[in-house]
C-alpha cells in the first residue's frame, strides 16, 4: 500500500494509519510506503514523501557513477600484503544512539499513550491476520503439520526477501527452496497428490514448447514487418501496397533475382514523375535518394524515440525494489545540500542494443528488474523492425535472443516454481536464447549449442534436453509460418554442388586469420568509440541526434553502391550464393561472366571491396547507438565479402593457371573453385573473430548448408580466428560491452594468475556486524542498515557475532542480507526502542515443529525475532585456504556471500560476490 505524499498529523496514531506489510512473510509493499515507515522510526513526525521513480537504484544504494554502477568501488582503504593492489572496504559510519529500553509517548489528538507493550502487541494482532502469504519464499511455508524433515533445512537456511536490481541471486538457497518444495510434492500419496506431481513435472516442457512456439510467431512478424520497411524505402507495391517487393514481383528462380524491372513495384521516382509529367528519374535520381534517406530517417529516429521513451531504466519501479535506498533517505525523512547533490545513475535503455551481454548477466546469477518485461519485448520488437527496415548496418538476429529471453521470462512466471525461484527460471531463459538463435539461423542444434557456449552459467543436462526441444519448436513452427515464402527458416540458406579440395585449405587458414583480426579490431575500434567519443562527448546527452547522424552518414555511403544498400540478410545470401551454370540469376551481378578476364573480375572485386569496407566501418559507429541492434548479420556480411574476394581471386587463378599442379586436382573442371564456399568460411571465421563463439557457429554453418560437406573449412577457420583474435584481443565484443557497461558479471570461463595473494587481501574486515551480546533496537539497526547504504555497498549484508567462550574473539551466529533485514525492520517500524534478537539455539522439540506454525502462532513468538530471516549455515572458508578455492565458491556453487575464519574458527570477515568481482577486476588490471 502506497502511502499518501501529502503531510498527515504529527501524531502517533497517523503510524497506525495505513496498514503495514502484513508479516514476516508478506510481500512486498509500495516502495514509497517501506521508505516512509523506515524514515519514521524513532522519530514520530510524517514526512512529505517525494516521488523518486527518476532516480533508480540498486539493490541497496543509488549509485554515484555514469555506469550501471554495479561493481564496488575499488580504491584504496589499507594496506594489504601486496601494497600494489586494493580492495574495496566498507566505512562504518554508524552513529552513536542513545539505546533506552520502553518510552512513553504522548498523542497530541488521544488521552491515552502508547507503550512498547501496545506496539508489540498490535503488531502481534496484525500478524495473526495477515493476508495470504505472497512473499518470495512463501512456497517454504509448510502448512502441513507434518514436514518436520524439511522444516529444519528451511529454518537454517532462512527466508529469503524479493532479489532488487542489480543484486545476486543465491544460488544454494534456491537450490534448498526447490528440493524443500518438490519433496513435499513427492510425500503425497492421494491420486490429486500424484497428478499434482505428474503436472509438476512436465511444467517446464509444457513452458518452453510455449516459449518456442511464441519465439517463432513474434520472428515472424518481425521479419515480415522488417521487410516491407525496408522496402518501402525504395517504393511500395502497386497491387497490394502491403507487399514487401519480393512478395509483390514472384519470381520463379531461386530468390535473388531482382535485377529485371518488376511492372508492379513502384519506385518513388516513378510516383513523382507521374506527379509532375516528367520522365522517369531512374533509381539513383535525387529524388529516390532523397525519399530514401527521409524514410531511413523517420524509420531509425521512431526505433530509437521508443527505446529512449518506453525502455528508460528509470521507468522500471517495482515492489520489488529495497525501499530505502534513495540518496536522499536520511533519519528526519528531509532532504539535504548534501544528498540532492549526488550524482545519478546514468540511465539505461533495456532495449537498445543486442541485450545478448545483459542477458549472459542475468544468467550469471544477476537480477535486472522490467529488461525481461513485457514493455521491452514489444519495445525490442517493434524497434528491432524499424531499425533494421531504415537500412543501418546492423542485424535482428542477436535481439532474437533478447527478445525470445524476454517470452520465457513472461511465460514462466505465470506459475510460482518459476516466478518464486530466480534459479529455476533461469533454466528456461537458457532455453529460451536457444529458440532465439534457432530461429534467426533455423539452426536448432547450433542454436542450443550457443546457449551452452556464450550464454548460459548454469547449463545441466535437463537444461540442455529442454533448450534443444525449445529450439526445435520454435524451428519447426518458422518453417511453417514461411516468412520469407522460400520454404527456408532463413533467407541464407544454401546448398553447394561442389565439393572443397585439399589445396583450398590454405585459402580458409587465410580467411581464418583475416577474420580474426578483423574480429579483434573491430572490438578494439567500437569499444573506444563508445568510451570516447560515443560517451564522452555531447553525443551521450542527445542519444537520438547520435542516431540520427548514424544514419544520414549510411544513407550517403550506402545509396550509391548496390551491395551497401543491399538488406544486410540479402546481401549474405547473395555473396553465400553458388553461381550456377545456365542460371538467370547473376546475384546482383555477383556471377562474374568471364572470370579469366581481369576487366569483368575487377569491377566485381572493387564493388564488393567498397562494400566491405563501407560495412565494416559503419558497424564500428552504429553498433551500440541507442536501438535494437545486433552483431551477427553486419559481421557476417564483411566476413563475406572478404570471402568472395578471395573466391574470385582463387577463380581467376585457375582460370589462368588450368594446367597448374595445384588446380590439378580439378581435372580440367573450370567451376571447380565455388566463390560462395569461400564466401561462407570468410563470414564464419569473421563472426567468431567479433564474438570469440566457436562450435556452435561451426553447427550454425553445417545447419545453414544443409550438408557437412564443409565441416572441415569452416571448423578450421573458425579456430584459426578465434586464436589469432584472442591473441590480439583477449575480450570479444560481448565481454567488452560488460565491461565498458560495468555488469556485474562473473565469467566461469576465465582463469586468474593468484601469484602470492591470499583470502586476508580482499577479506572485508571493516564490515559492520550485528552483535547478539549487545542490546540491538529497531532503530540502532536501521541506523546500521543506513550505514551499509551509505559505504556504497549494494549487495551485502550483517554477519552476526556472538562471543566465543574464551572471550577473545567472535563466533559466527549467522548472517542477514541488508534486503532482509529492511523487510523485517518495515513489519516492525512502530517499535523504535524494541529489542530486536537472532538466536539459532532449538531444542528438539522446536526442531519437528512445523515452521508454517512458528510463523501463525504470534501469541507464542516474538514479532521483533528476526531469527526467521537469519542464514545459521553461511558458507565459510578459512583465512589460510587458497583463493583458487574461494572463486570455485563463487563460480561453481554459486554463492552470494562468504564468511572468512581464521584457523580457530574465529570470525575475521566476510566476501561478498560484487566484493569479489572488485577484486578479480583489479586482479586483472594489475596483471
Amino acid at each position: 500500500m502506497t502511502m499518501s505524499n501529502s503531510p498527515q498529523n504529527n501524531s502517533a496514531s497517523s503510524l497506525f494509519a495505513s496498514s503495514p506489510p502484513s508479516g514476516l512473510l508478506s510481500g512486498p509493499s509500495d516502495t514509497d510506503y517501506r521508505r516512509q515507515r523506515l524514515q519514521r522510526i524513532g522519530s514520530y513526525s510524517a514526512p512529505t514523501a517525494q516521488n523518486q521513480a527518476d532516480d533508480e537504484t540498486t539493490a541497496l544504494r543509488a549509485v554515484p557513477s555514469t555506469s550501471y554502477g554495479t561493481l564496488p568501488v575499488v580504491r584504496p582503504r589499507r594496506t594489504c600484503t601486496q601494497p600494489d593492489l586494493w580492495v574495496a572496504r566498507r566505512q562504518v559510519t554508524l552513529p552513536i544512539l542513545p539505546l533506552t529500553r520502553s518510552v512513553t509517548v504522548s498523542v497530541p489528538n488521544s488521552p491515552s499513550a502508547f507503550s512498547p507493550t501496545f506496539t508489540r502487541d498490535t503488531l502481534r494482532s496484525r500478524i495473526s491476520q495477515q493476508r495470504p502469504i505472497s512473499a518470495y519464499d512463501a512456497q517454504l511455508v509448510n502448512l502441513n503439520a507434518d514436514a518436520a524433515d524439511t522444516d529444519i533445512d528451511v529454518r537454517t537456511n532462512g527466508f529469503r526477501v524479493w532479489y532488487s536490481s542489480f543484486s545476486s541471486i543465491d544460488w544454494l538457497h534456491d537450490a534448498i527452496k526447490d528440493s524443500v518444495r518438490f519433496a513435499r510434492l513427492r510425500r503425497g500419496k492421494s491420486i490429486r497428490s500424484r497428478v499434482r506431481l505428474v503436472f509438476d513435472k512436465s511444467l517446464g516442457w509444457i513452458i518452453v514448447t510455449i516459449v518456442g512456439f511464441l519465439t517463432a510467431v513474434v520472428a515472424f512478424l518481425v521479419v515480415r514487418a522488417e521487410q516491407w520497411l525496408f522496402d518501402v524505402k525504395q517504393g511500395y507495391c502497386k497491387t497490394a501496397w502491403w507487399h514487401a517487393q519480393h512478395f509483390c514481383c514472384p519470381l520463379p528462380d531461386e530468390y535473388g533475382s531482382l535485377d529485371d524491372h518488376c511492372s508492379a513495384w513502384r519506385t518513388w521516382s516513378d510516383v513523382f514523375a507521374s506527379w509532375t509529367g516528367s520522365e522517369s528519374g531512374g533509381g539513383e535520381s535525387a529524388v529516390q535518394y532523397f525519399a530514401y534517406t527521409i524514410i531511413a530517417v523517420l524509420l531509425a529516429g521512431t526505433s530509437s524515440l521508443l527505446t529512449i521513451y518506453l525502455t528508460a531504466s528509470t521507468s522500471f519501479i517495482t515492489r520489488k525494489e529495497s525501499g530505502v535506498l534513495s540518496p536522499h533517505f536520511n533519519k528526519s525523512g528531509e532532504q539535504t545540500a548534501s544528498t540532492s547533490s549526488r550524482p545519478k545513475r546514468s540511465v539505461i535503455y533495456y532495449a537498445a542494443g543486442s541485450g545478448i551481454p545483459e542477458i549472459k548477466t542475468i544468467l550469471s546469477g544477476f537480477v535486472i528488474h522490467g529488461y525481461l518485461g513485457g514493455r521491452v519485448l514489444f519495445t525490442k520488437a517493434l524497434g528491432l523492425a524499424l531499425s533494421v527496415g531504415s537500412g543501418l548496418s546492423l542485424g535482428k538476429e542477436g535481439p532474437f535472443v533478447h527478445i525470445a529471453s524476454c517470452i520465457g521470462n513472461i511465460v514462466s512466471r505465470y506459475h510460482s516454481k518459476y516466478e518464486n525461484n530466480e534459479a529455476k527460471r533461469r533454466e528456461i531463459l537458457s532455453a529460451a536464447c536457444a529458440a532465439g538463435v534457432a530461429v534467426a539461423f533455423g539452426a536448432p542444434i547450433g542454436g542450443t549449442l550457443f546457449s551452452l557456449e556464450e550464454v548460459s552459467y548454469f547449463f545441466p543436462p535437463k537444461v540442455m534436453w529442454r533448450s534443444f526441444f525449445c529450439a526445435m519448436i520454435a524451428a519447426v513452427t518458422l518453417r511453417f509460418l514461411n516468412p520469407f515464402g522460400t520454404g527456408k527458416v532463413v533467407l541464407f540458406q544454401v546448398t553447394y554442388d561442389k565439393d572443397w579440395h585439399a589445396y583450398e585449405l590454405i585459402f580458409f587458414i587465410l580467411l581464418g586469420v583475416l577474420g580474426g583480426v578483423y574480429g579483434a579490431y573491430f572490438s578494439k575500434l567500437n569499444y573506444r568509440w563508445s568510451r570516447d567519443v560515443r560517451g564522452g562527448t555531447w553525443l551521450k546527452a542527445h542519444p537520438v541526434a547520435e542516431v540520427v547522424l548514424v544514419t544520414l552518414v549510411t544513407t550517403v555511403l550506402c545509396f550509391l553502391n548496390p551491395y551497401a544498400r543491399m538488406g544486410g540478410t540479402e546481401l549474405v545470401y547473395n555473396l553465400f550464393s553458388e553461381c550456377r551454370t545456365g542460371s538467370k540469376n547473376s546475384h546482383f551481378n555477383l556471377c562474374v561472366l568471364d572470370p579469366s578476364s581481369f576487366d569483368h573480375v575487377w569491377p566485381v572485386v572493387r564493388a564488393i571491396l567498397v562494400a566491405m569496407i563501407v560495412k565494416g566501418f559503419l558497424t564500428i559507429i552504429t553498433f551500440g547507438i541507442k536501438l535494437p541492434a545486433g552483431i551477427f548479420i553486419p559481421t557476417l556480411g564483411v566476413g563475406a565479402c572478404a570471402g568472395r574476394i578471395v573466391g574470385i581471386a582463387v577463380q581467376w587463378l585457375q582460370y589462368h593457371y588450368p594446367d597448374s599442379t595445384v588446380f590439378a586436382v580439378c581435372e580440367g573442371d573450370m567451376d571447380c573453385v565455388v566463390p560462395g564456399l569461400y564466401a561462407m568460411v570468410g563470414a564464419a571465421a569473421a563472426l567468431s573473430g567479433v564474438t570469440r563463439t566457436t562450435v556452435s557457429l561451426a553447427v550454425i554453418m553445417f545447419e545453414l548448408t544443409d550438408t557437412l560437406t564443409y565441416a572441415v573449412p569452416v571448423m578450421l577457420s573458425v579456430l584459426v580466428a578465434k586464436t589469432v583474435a584472442d591473441a590480439l584481443e583477449p575480450k570479444g565484443i560481448y565481454d567488452l560491452v560488460i565491461e565498458l557497461s560495468q555488469l556485474p558479471y562473473l565469467d566461469a570461463k576465465h582463469e586468474y594468475l593468484w601469484s602470492n595473494l591470499s583470502i586476508k587481501e580482499v577479506t572485508d574486515r571493516d564490515v559492520d556486524v550485528i552483535r547478539v551480546d549487545r542490546h540491538n533496537t529497531v532503530e540502532s539497526l536501521r541506523d546500521q542498515l543506513q550505514s551499509l547504504l551509505n559505504a556504497e555497498h549494494d549487495d551485502g549484508g550483517f554477519p552476526i557475532l556472538r562471543p566465543g567462550r574464551d572471550e577473545d574473539g567472535m563466533r559466527l551466529v549467522g548472517y542477514i542480507g541488508a534486503s532482509e533485514l529492511e523487510h523485517a525492520l518495515t513489519v516492525v517500524a512502530e517499535g523504535a526502542t524494541e529489542e530486536v534478537r537472532f538466536h539459532t539455539t532449538y531444542t528438539h522439540e522446536d526442531m519437528t515443529t512445523s515452521f508454517s506454525s512458528w510463523v501463525e502462532e504470534p501469541n507464542e513468538d516474538d514479532p521483533f525475532d528476526f531469527s526467521v530471516y537469519m542464514d545459521q549455515a553461511p558458507l565459510m572458508i578459512q583465512s589460510n585456504s587458497p583463493l583458487e578455492l574461494l572463486h570455485q565458491f563463487f563460480v561453481k556453487l554459486g554463492a552470494r556471500y562468504v564468511v572468512v575464519t581464521d584457523t580457530d574458527g574465529d570470525y575475521e570477515g566476510v566476501i561478498d560476490k560484487k566484493t569479489w568481482l572488485a577484486f578479480l577486476s583489479e586482479l586483472e588490471e594489475k596483471s
